[in-house]
């Protein structure tokens, strides 16, 4: 129980600038999440599950008497198919929390800025530190919805390079007698 109060002023940190961003920024942080879990979850099947998945496919086209007809070919393409499709699953998902979190940012400037001209109207002048709040609360969604985007940019980098690969060395796993 000890060990808990370590992460207090962890969690201190963490809820203040919550606070900051307002509450776009709890939005970016849950598709952040499902981003991540996106990403963990195809590096998993990719590191994990898919050499079975790759093993029975050889296996299966191996198991073919001929392998040169036009019929095998068909074959051929409908398991290179099939892997394909279970390489993709989730990547258009992840693109598009990708290209969402940028424009989750501009929403938080958005009503940022609708914050700071309600103080200026309240107010009646542009008094600095009235402002301030809605500045941050402008300026700190539009970092988390660019830092999101730019850490899922290169993880689906990293992921689409790799599928790349995979789809290749199948095709050359798979191969026709001559």
């Amino acid at each position: 129980m000890e060990q808990l109060y370590y992460y207090i002023p962890a969690l201190r940190s963490v809820n203040e600038f919550m606070d900051l961003g307002g509450d776009v920024l709890v939005l970016i942080v849950f598709l952040l999440l499902v981003m991540w879990t996106l990403i963990f979850e195809r590096l998993l099947y990719i590191n994990g599950a898919y050499a079975k998945v790759i093993t029975d496919t050889v296996e299966q086209w191996e198991a073919r008497s001929e392998r040169n007809s036009w019929h095998a070919h068909a074959v051929r393409e409908k398991l290179i198919s099939i892997v394909t499709e279970k390489l993709d699953r989730n990547m258009s998902l992840i693109k598009t929390c990708i290209a969402l979190s940028p424009l989750l940012g501009l929403l938080g400037t958005v009503t940022g800025m609708i914050e700071v001209f309600e103080v200026m109207a309240i107010s009646g002048s542009g008094n600095a530190r009235s402002m301030a709040a809605g500045v941050s609360k402008a300026t700190v969604p539009t970092m988390a919805g660019m830092v999101a985007a730019l850490s899922g940019v290169a993880m689906q980098t990293v992921l689409s390079n790799r599928i790349a690969l995979e789809k290749e060395l199948l095709s050359d796993h798979l191969t026709t007698d001559h």
